[in-house]
Parts: C-alpha cells; sequence; structure tokens
C-alpha cells in the first residue's frame, strides 16, 4: 500500500490538467466529476495507505521518486516522507476537501468560470499535499509557494470586481513577506546542518546546536515569520479576512483543511528545533495568546457573516499557535483536525444561508431565520457547538486538551492559560452572537432553504465529524517527544467548562433579552471609539499604511528621478543633441558636401605631417 502514496498528491494534480488543458470547454457535469471525483479518489487512496501504515510496524515512510536538482556534491530528491502528524494532515485534507468540493459543485453552477475554478482548486489541494508529504525543505517549500499562488488565483476568482484583486493582492503580498522570512530560515538550516533532509537536517541540529544557541534562535525565529504568515497570526492577521472576497467554498477550503493550517503544520514538523529555542518556542505560545484575543474581541463588531467565521478562524489558530507554543503538539494538531470540521460545516452552512438569502451576507439583515431556514439552523447550531467548545462537541476535548496543558506548563504557562481562557469566554460571546442575530434576530428578509443532495450531504457529514471528531485518536505518538498526562482538579475542570459559558449568558442577555442598547452603546462617545478600533482590526491596516505603505509611496514620488536615472538620461541627452547637430549638416547640397569632404582630408593630412 505505501507504493501508493505517490498518487495521493498526483491525482489532483492530473484533475488540475484535465480541467486546464481543456479551456473550460468541458460540461459542468463532466468537470464537476474531475475536480470533485479527483480528491474523492485521492481520499480513497489516502485510506488504502493509511490502512496499510497503520497495520505496519513502522513509525516512518519515506517513498523516493526521482531526482529533482543535482549539483556537484549537493542532491535533492522528489521524495514523500510519511508519518503519524502527515497522516492526519494528508487525512485532512483530503477528505475535508473532497466534501468542500461536492458542496462546491452546487454552489457554484451555472457560473461561466465553473472549470476554471475547480482546476484552481484542484492546484490547492495537490500543493498542501506536497507541503505535508515532503521529505525535504526544497519540496515543502515548494508546495509552500503553490498553496500561496492558489490563494491568490482563488480570493481573486471574481476579478471583475476590483475590490476582490486588491483582497488577493493583499494576501498574496502579506504572506511573501512571512515567506521571505521562511525562506531565510530554510537557507540558514540547510548552511548549519548541511542537509535539505528534514528529519536529517532536525537529527544534526540536536546533536550539534546548544540549547538557546544563537543559530537555533535565528533559525526559528525565521520560520516563525513564515509560519504566522500563512497562518494569519500577529503581525501579518490583516490579509486572512480580506479574503472572504473569493467564493465561499474556497473559504472553507482556506480556513478548515489547507492554507492557514500550514503555519501550525510546519511549527509541529520542526519541533525539534523549537526545543533547542525554548525563549521562541515560549514566544509562539504568546503570539497565539495575543492573536486570540485580538481576533475574538475583532469578530464581536463584524456584520459580516464570513468574516465574522474568519476571525474566528484567526483565533482559533492562536489556540494552536498557543498549544505548540507550551509543548502540547499533538494537542496543536488534534485542534487543527477538530477545527477542520466544525469550521468547514460553518463557513459551507454559512453559504447555504447566504443562496437562500440571495447573497445578502449582512447579518443584520438576517433576523428570524431559524423558522424559514430549520435544516442550516440546525446545522449551524451543531458547528457553533463544536467551535465554543460545548462539552461533548469535538471542539471540547481538543480545546480542553490545550488549556491543561498551558495550565500545567512550567515556564510561563500560567498567563497563557488565562489568555486562553480569555478567548474561551469571548469565542462564546461572539459566537452566539452571531448565531442569535441570525437565527433569532428581527426578521427583515425572507429566506427558502437551498437543497440538494451535493449541497446537503458534505453538510450532514461534516456535522457528525463536528460532534464526534473528538473521539479519533491520532496517531503522533511517535512523531512527538512522550507528552506529560495532566490531570486537571475538578474545580479547574468546572472552571474551564463552565467559565467560557458566561460568553453565552451574555450573549443570550444582550442579543435574545435586549439589556443593552448596542447600537446606542458602540454609536457614540468611547464606546464608538471603543468599536472602530476593534472593527478595523485594532487599526493594524492604519499602522501598516502609515509606517510602511505612505513613507514609501512618498520616497517613490521623491526619487521619481533618481539620482542613478540623471546618468542615464544624460547619456541619451548627448546622444540627442549629436544627432541634432549632425542632422543639420544635411543639407541635400553637393558643393556644401564636397567642401566638407575636402576640408576634412586637409585636416587628415595635416594632423599626419605635424604628428
Amino acid at each position: 500500500m505505501y507504493e501508493l502514496l505517490w498518487l495521493v498528491p498526483v491525482v489532483p494534480f492530473i484533475g488540475f490538467l484535465i480541467l486546464t488543458l481543456t479551456f473550460g470547454k468541458l460540461p459542468q457535469l463532466a468537470a464537476g466529476i474531475v475536480g470533485a471525483g479527483s480528491i474523492g479518489v485521492s481520499f480513497l487512496i489516502a485510506l488504502l495507505v493509511g490502512s496499510g501504515f497503520m497495520a505496519g510496524e513502522m513509525t516512518s515512510f519515506t517513498q523516493s521518486l526521482w531526482t529533482w536538482m543535482a549539483v556537484g556534491d549537493f542532491e535533492v530528491g522528489f521524495n514523500l516522507y510519511l508519518d503519524g502528524v502527515s497522516l492526519t494532515m494528508m487525512y485532512v485534507i483530503t477528505g475535508i476537501g473532497f466534501l468542500i468540493h461536492v458542496y462546491a459543485t452546487g454552489y457554484m453552477s451555472g457560473d461561466t468560470s465553473f472549470a476554471r475554478f475547480f482546476s484552481y482548486m484542484n492546484l490547492f489541494v495537490s500543493a498542501m499535499l506536497i507541503l505535508v508529504l515532503a521529505d525535504n525543505l526544497a519540496l515543502l517549500f515548494m508546495g509552500w509557494e503553490g498553496v500561496g499562488l492558489c490563494s491568490y488565483l482563488l480570493i481573486g476568482f471574481w476579478y471583475t470586481d476590483p475590490h476582490n484583486g486588491y483582497c488577493a493582492r493583499k494576501a498574496f503580498v502579506m504572506t511573501r513577506v512571512g515567506d521571505a522570512f521562511m525562506a531565510l530560515g530554510l537557507f540558514l538550516l540547510f548552511v548549519s546542518t548541511g542537509s535539505v533532509t528534514i528529519q536529517e537536517a532536525m537529527l544534526t541540529a540536536e546533536s550539534q546546536w546548544e540549547v538557546g544557541g544563537a543559530v537555533a534562535t535565528a533559525v526559528t525565529l525565521l520560520l516563525l515569520g513564515g509560519a504566522v504568515g500563512k497562518s494569519a497570526q500577529l503581525p501579518l492577521q490583516t490579509w486572512l479576512p480580506d479574503a472572504m472576497a473569493g467564493p465561499t467554498p474556497i473559504s472553507a477550503l482556506i480556513h478548515a483543511a489547507t492554507m492557514v493550517t500550514a503555519g501550525v503544520y510546519l511549527i509541529a514538523r520542526t519541533h525539534v528545533l523549537y526545543m533547542l529555542a525554548p525563549e521562541v518556542q515560549h514566544l509562539v505560545g504568546v503570539i497565539g495568546a495575543i492573536t486570540l484575543l485580538m481576533a475574538g474581541f475583532t469578530a464581536l463588531t463584524q456584520n459580516d457573516i464570513k468574516k465574522v467565521l474568519a476571525f474566528s478562524t484567526v483565533s482559533q489558530i492562536g489556540y494552536m499557535f498557543l498549544a505548540l507554543g507550551v509543548g502540547a503538539w499533538s494537542s496543536a494538531i488534534f485542534h487543527l483536525m477538530t477545527h477542520a470540521f466544525f469550521k468547514a460545516l460553518l463557513f459551507l452552512t454559512a453559504g447555504s444561508i447566504i443562496l437562500a438569502m440571495h447573497h445578502e451576507q449582512d447579518i443584520f439583515k438576517m433576523g428570524g431565520l431559524r423558522k424559514d431556514l430549520p435544516w442550516s439552523h440546525a446545522l449551524f447550531l451543531i458547528g457553533t457547538l463544536g467551535l465554543v467548545a460545548f462539552p461533548g462537541f469535538s471542539g471540547f476535548f481538543s480545546k480542553e486538551e490545550i488549556l491543561a496543558s498551558a495550565m500545567a506548563h512550567h515556564d510561563g504557562g500560567y498567563p497563557l492559560f488565562l489568555a486562553g481562557m480569555a478567548g474561551a469566554v469571548m469565542t462564546y460571546l461572539y459566537s452566539f452572537r452571531l448565531y442569535f442575530l441570525v437565527f433569532y434576530g428581527k426578521k427583515t428578509h425572507d429566506g427558502h432553504e437551498v437543497m440538494g443532495l451535493h449541497l446537503q450531504g458534505p453538510l450532514v457529514l461534516l456535522a457528525i465529524g463536528a460532534v464526534f471528531a473528538g473521539f479519533i485518536h491520532l496517531p503522533v505518538e511517535a512523531v512527538f517527544p512522550e507528552a506529560e498526562e495532566h490531570h486537571p482538579s475538578i474545580m479547574a475542570q468546572a472552571a474551564m467548562i463552565l467559565l467560557p459559558m458566561l460568553g453565552f449568558v451574555l450573549a443570550w442577555w444582550v442579543f435574545i433579552k435586549g439589556k443593552v442598547d448596542t447600537d446606542k452603546l458602540a454609536g457614540q462617545g468611547f464606546g464608538a471609539k471603543l468599536h472602530r478600533f476593534w472593527y478595523t482590526q485594532w487599526g493594524m491596516d492604519w499602522l501598516y499604511n502609515t509606517v510602511i505603505c505612505k513613507p514609501y509611496i512618498w520616497l517613490a514620488e521623491f526619487n521619481r528621478k533618481d539620482f542613478i536615472d540623471f546618468f542615464y538620461n544624460g547619456s541619451a541627452s548627448v546622444v540627442s543633441f549629436c544627432h541634432d547637430v549632425m542632422s543639420e549638416t544635411q543639407t541635400g547640397q553637393l558643393r556644401f558636401y564636397a567642401f566638407t569632404v575636402t576640408v576634412g582630408l586637409l585636416i587628415v593630412v595635416t594632423l599626419g605631417v605635424l604628428l
């Protein structure tokens, strides 16, 4: 079964080639079968490979396909690597990705660029699979850049709207900033260890680097730069909410199964390096804690249903970073997996609501939909309960593991635990604010449920995962150091369960009972300023624009006629002047030409005699 591993990323890539090389001429039915079917086949192959891997005694498997680069003694192979972490990621990408593709065949039905959409989606999944299955740094970086390219293409899919193009460029540029740091980190790691193979490089680093040394610190900081870019963490998080400009299935694919999980995977994959740089590892947790709180407050002020979910993703990825920061590597991957189910469910159900409301996305124009959309109401509630980590739902098990690990962490973990608890309260608050406003708020428009097996079938399977995925045992024990079991006291467990529910009580008190006039609170005085501050992502875009963009534009305008151009423009002016002078000598008179030839001859003869 192991030998089939190469087909997992190749089959989606073949789907991409078929859809691209037919130039959109395939009928929508055929394009949908190729687009969604290729991911389904990839998922089946992943199940076969995984079942063989789990049944065997090996903890890892490397498949060498061919030599990619060879220069002197330097050689890079196109090799795939399978262990418990990459197996889990492969299941999430192909399994959740397949359900999103099936849903998209209904959501995008009738779009004139239907085949182009699925070609991008297939390439996206293929690139993400290469990223997580890569055996070496070069192949990982190729997949890393591939998902960046596809995110640009998909966010700006409806490119006729200039705003969509702006959002796509913003995502591309901001993630490129992180990618530049990551590339430097990979170069430094190669120079320091002499190997591009990830496992060999980590073994060499573990045996040669000193804990807390300069090289370990520099490499992990640079890799962290790439991770915060792709996973939308502070300070490179502002691109992700704007990514909502793409079609809703893209939002689900980016947020649940592919791109934003890449940074979490990168840090987990290179966990040995972060254990050699404990200060940087702690910084990972601090960044996650701050980001999850910032995103939670921002989600509380949004009125676009997809943007609330987008900031929720930023916050939940923050939990994963917090887990990585306290050394709870398995818990981070566990939460990544459970999050994929309930976040894909929420986004796709939001897509159904948007279709039912004739592409309306303002939650203040969606009130009272529980009666009009009972199916979507039930599914959205299941996703919400998973998101807030309600006891018994999948998110509960993974988030409780993270909080327990943070509470028990001896090196600065308690402040991170408190931040996680505050974030849990905020998750209840903004999640049920969204739920109450959409399904219990003042009714302004009628909605009609959009039904169909390709639309509702994936949602049912995701809902089942959102409830039961917490019981899945991940095969990651052999990858990470043996984790210390944490057994919080009954009081601590009760606090971790009950305190976050204060967010639900507050949301019910404000948005159902109407005890607070939110319009008045956010419309005047300090409340208006605070609302504006949170709504604009804590002024991060303004900060970037003021500190980076405006000075750069001013410098470009000031230096439009720069010093170097003076020499080039000067030489062009001299040539132009000489040309004008010589043009004046072209009179067309034969006597003048004879005179100038004679004078020239006399000058030449005179110089010859004198010299």
